[in-house]
This record gives C-alpha cells, structure tokens and sequence, in this order.
C-alpha cells in the first residue's frame, strides 16, 4: 500500500488574536529586517520571507550566489540574491520540515511526489523522495548482490572474482554520478574533475554498501606483489594500507547505513568545491548543501531515536580520503588495466558516454 505525508502546521507558525496582533508589531523578520506577519516554519518573518522559504523548500530550488556567498539580506536586497537569503533563512534557524506539503487526499500523493510502499527505504514522509529516489533509482545494478556472487564456498574471493567486483564497483559509481540529478547538466570538464578527485571515496563507500570481503592474502595476489621483488618494509606498509581500507569499510557497515543514506552520502562526497578548475564552485557547493540537508531530513525522519545518527554519518566521511587512490589502484585494477591511471579511464568513460565500452579491459 502507498503510503503519503499527511499535512502537518506548526501550531507557533501563526499568532492569533489581539495579543498575538500587539506582539507582532513589534517583531521583525529575522531574515530582512521588515515588518513581520507572525511565526513562520519556526521563526518570525516577513510575508515575502516566508513565501520564499516555502516555495524554495517544497520545489527543492538550487540558486547561486554571483559574489562571494555574503551578499546583505535585508528589506531592501533581500530579491537580489536567492542563494544568500535560503541560506540566512536556514541560518536564523527556518526550518525545512516545517514546511507544508499540501492539502490533497489521503488516497493520493500531491502531484510530483513519488507514490511509495512498504519495502522502500523512504516508506515515510514520502515529500523527501523527490531527491533521494532520484539518487537510489540512479544505481544502474544492486551493487549488494555481487559480493555474494563472487564468493567461494570458503567465504574469500578468488583474485579474478576481486577484480570484477572492483571493476563493477567503479563502474556503478561512474554510471550513477551521470544519472543523478544535476551532475549532468555541469560542464563536461567540471564533471570529469570532480570524478577525478572522488572517484576512490565513491569506491570506498560502494565496497562497504554490498559489504566487499576484504582479505589480505587475496588483495595482496591480486596487486601483484607475490610477482615482483618487494622489500619486508615495503609489504608492511601496503598491507597498513589495506587494514585502514578495512577500518574504513568496517565503520560503515557498523552504523547500518541503508541505501538512502549511502546515495546522499555519494552525493555529498561527489559535489566538493576542493576540486581543481571547478568553472562554478558556488553552484558546486549549493549541490553539496542541498544533498546534506536531504540527508539530514531523511535521518531525522526514518530515525528519530537515533538523534545522534547523521553526525555519526557525516563523520565518517573525512576519514574516507585517507585511503589512498592508489593503493586502491594497486590492490584491484593493476591486473586489468596496467599502468593506465584510473583518472584517465574516467575521463574516457564521460566523454565516450558509456562505462562499459573501455578499451582497455572487457568486463560483462
């Protein structure tokens, strides 16, 4: 059965009667200053404050700032710059969940919303899966079934079996970026570069989501190391590498992120303003703000006894650039693409449109 928000009104939004009428001429609007109308999504505004904060959240609005991200809000500016005055509206403390979905029969989702059933991830407060479906319906394979696919019967990969499931892996990530919203409509260059910087972190996440065995021996076969001459120090430090992937991958799996939180936290990691040449670093970081705050929307709603869930979430994310790309590298595309850097093959698979056309390896 599908399941739709009911509307629900903050019953401080509106302050009626002669006493709340006295107090309100005395109030102004903590994003401009101008005279405010009441309390409104958890903080007295304006009239024009409140329809802009409303309108923003309920069409998930994206704006850019063409300054510096610090443009005045006030009565008098307060139209000239979207970007700053959704963000002084969040920092006042307006409050996105506030906002009314609309008024429509409990049978029927409000238009634009997608209708969704008990097995989805998003079974609640379906308003948050505009965003967020778009996210998870961007994964072009369950990624989670090919770990167990590649098993042997003594639980531990063969090292052909880890190299596929890598090779999956990177491409799932590649192929949901270009179907996510938004990451299409950049600049080829900005998308090449933001794949570039995030590539292994997107790897990382991916390996935790369909729980990727991760024994030593077998990585260590698979980089090639049994193959060529290596000193003692040398391994000692490879295989420090694999045990902080391993760290990495073990806290995830530990938190029991599902896989809404898992596409939020793609999208986070993917839309970073550190990348180089960025041609738009403010629309870049907007894209960031806009899949933390869905992210925050949905941790708050799917797991209200767990108040401390989505900083847990978001710290966990730093940490994930401390394995390194090449090590990664090494451990399981050596074997099947050389010396070729993987930077290189993302560059190819964006501008040839397709990641499964590689000349350099032939994965089905």
């Amino acid at each position: 059965m599908a399941m739709v928000v009911s509307t629900w009104r903050d019953p401080q939004d509106d302050v009626a009667g002669p006493q709340g009428e006295k107090q309100q001429q005395h109030i102004e609007c903590v994003v401009c200053g101008d005279k405010s109308s009441g309390k409104h999504y958890g903080q007295f505004t304006c009239e024009g404050c409140k329809s802009f904060f409303k309108r923003s959240v309920r069409r998930n609005l994206t704006y850019t700032c063409r300054a510096n991200r610090n443009c005045p809000i006030d009565q008098h500016h307060r139209n000239q710059c979207q970007y700053c005055r959704l963000k002084k509206c969040l920092k006042v403390g307006m409050r996105r969940e506030a906002v009314q979905r609309g008024r429509m029969p409990p049978t029927q989702p409000t238009p634009g919303q997608f209708a969704l059933t008990n097995g989805d991830p998003l079974n609640c407060h379906s308003y948050l899966s505009g965003y967020i479906s778009l996210l998870l319906r961007a994964e072009p394979y369950p990624t989670s079934r090919y770990g167990s696919q590649c098993m042997q019967p003594n639980n531990i990969m063969g090292i052909e079996n880890i190299c596929e499931l890598a090779a999956r892996l990177l491409f799932s990530a590649v192929e949901w970026a270009r179907n996510i919203p938004f990451f299409p409509d950049l600049q080829i260059t900005d998308q090449v570069a933001l794949l570039r910087l995030t590539w292994s972190e997107l790897f990382v996440l991916n390996a935790a989501q369909c729980s990727m065995p991760l024994h030593v021996a077998p990585l260590l076969a698979a980089a090639g190391l049994h193959a060529s001459p290596m000193s003692a120090d040398r391994v000692v430090a490879f295989m420090d590498h694999i045990r902080i992937f391993q760290e990495q991958v073990e806290k995830l799996k530990a938190l029991h992120v599902d896989s809404a939180e898992y596409s939020c936290l793609k999208a986070i990691v993917l839309f970073t303003s550190d990348a180089c040449g960025l041609s738009d670093v403010a629309h870049v970081e907007s894209l960031q703000e806009k899949s933390q705050c869905a992210l925050e929307e949905y941790v708050r709603s799917q797991y209200p006894n767990q108040p401390t869930r989505f900083g847990k979430l978001l710290l966990r994310l730093p940490s994930l650039r401390t394995v390194s790309s090449s090590v990664i590298e090494q451990l399981f595309f050596v074997r099947l693409v050389g010396k070729t850097p993987i930077e290189t093959l993302i560059r190819d698979m964006l501008l040839s449109g397709s990641s499964f056309n590689w000349p350099y390896m032939s994965i089905q």
